[in-house]
């Protein structure tokens, strides 16, 4: 297992490095998030000994139950909330999470800058949009990006950039090309965009963080 964790890790870097060549970008423009929700420690901890540091979960009490006992283990681990946040999870995130890339709503905005005056810390946070336009799937409408970003400036919760979900069975790039555009429009440069099966495209088109989870892992159960 630990061979394998190496062998995919060593592939994924191999082929962001030939993205951002591909693009002229430098590789370390580029955060490789290990997105590790469902899968148990044992599964997480090659990684963590083949070098890597950064990790992505979905849920907060899946991070609490998993990751206290591997950061004493393994040091400098840098942990992202990438899922849906609610806001009675917000104190729990901020004391947990080095990173939130799922920042959408105004109610939001509030329960995390409570958490954060409370903890007296300051977690970056990335906001969400829904760039596909989609009912079911989280993030803040286009229109109400420049309000969102206002409230959260004003909260004075860092923001690391833009976040997105592009539509499932859709060419992803355009998306990803549209949430590039919204955040040069408004003064961001982070761009957490692309999976397993697009974070090439993603990394072309100016990724600054991607989350891939199955090229790393293999296929969750």
């Amino acid at each position: 297992m630990a061979n394998e964790a190496a062998t995919r890790l060593k592939e994924v870097h191999a082929n962001i490095v030939k993205a951002c060549k591909a693009s002229r970008r430098e590789a370390s423009e580029v955060t490789l998030i290990a997105v590790s929700k469902t899968h148990p420690a044992d599964r997480i901890v090659p990684l963590l000994e083949a070098g890597h540091r950064v990790f992505g979960e979905n849920r907060v009490q899946e991070a609490q139950e998993k990751w206290p006992a591997l950061r004493e283990a393994y040091r400098e681990v840098e942990l992202h909330l990438i899922g849906q946040l609610q806001s009675n999870k917000a104190e729990d995130a901020v004391a947990l999470f080095d990173c939130i890339h799922a920042l959408d709503r105004p109610s939001l905005v509030k329960a995390l800058a409570k958490a954060m005056d409370k903890a007296d810390k300051r977690v970056p946070c990335f906001i969400q949009v829904n760039v596909g336009e989609e009912e079911q799937k989280g993030g803040c409408a286009i229109t109400d990006l420049p309000a969102l970003l206002g409230q959260a400036r004003a909260a004075d919760i860092p923001i690391a950039g833009l976040m997105c979900i592009p539509p499932f069975d859709i060419e992803p790039a355009p998306f990803f090309a549209l949430l590039a555009k919204l955040a040069q429009d408004n003064g961001l440069s982070g761009l957490s965009m692309g999976m397993s099966g697009d974070y090439e495209s993603a990394v072309m088109l100016g990724a600054s963080h991607v989350r891939v989870g199955t090229a790393l892992f293999g296929a969750r159960n």
